[in-house]
């Protein structure tokens, strides 16, 4: 089940987003900067924050009652930005990401957003086969990057569910 994310699963959300990123990060950046109390609080606050933008949105999805996946997007920079998608490592080739981008794109072509980006870690092929196989792409082949990540896009009105 794909809803809209509540207060009360804030700290849910914060683990599994820990969860998910040391899954990519681990051995490419320092642990103190993807785990530890300091950040599950900072990414407790940043979830807090999406959840309350009112230009926004935060899915949650859930499998047998517990949060196995969550997206957020908010207009940024003129563009509508795909902010965050992750699904619990435990939960990955279920679908679970397929299911939060379909909700994404419910969402953007509901409110007539017909582009969307999103930056990507370097180092995450995982995520970026994803994303390739729902039909985003660098703006220009060898685009430039931001720091380590990739920018890509999504032709939402092109984009198959």
């Amino acid at each position: 089940m794909i809803r809209t994310a509540r207060p009360a699963d804030l700290d849910p959300i914060a683990v599994l987003h820990t969860r998910a990123r040391a899954t990519y990060y681990a051995g490419r950046i320092p642990e103190e900067a993807y785990l530890g109390e300091a950040e599950l609080a900072r990414t407790r606050e940043g979830w807090a924050r999406a959840i309350d933008r009112p230009d926004g949105a935060v899915l949650c999805a859930e499998r047998g009652g517990a949060l196995v996946g969550v997206a957020a997007f908010r207009p940024d920079e003129g563009a509508m930005t795909l902010t965050q998608l992750h699904v619990d490592p435990d939960h990955w080739r279920h679908g679970i990401g397929r299911a939060l981008h379909t909700a994404c794109l419910d969402a953007w072509r509901g409110t007539g957003v017909d582009r969307v980006r999103l930056e990507v870690y370097e180092h995450n092929l995982r995520a970026q086969a994803f994303y390739a196989a729902q039909g985003w792409r660098p703006e220009t082949p060898g685009a430039p990057r931001t720091g380590s990540h990739l920018t890509l896009w999504l032709d939402v009105t092109r984009a198959t569910e």
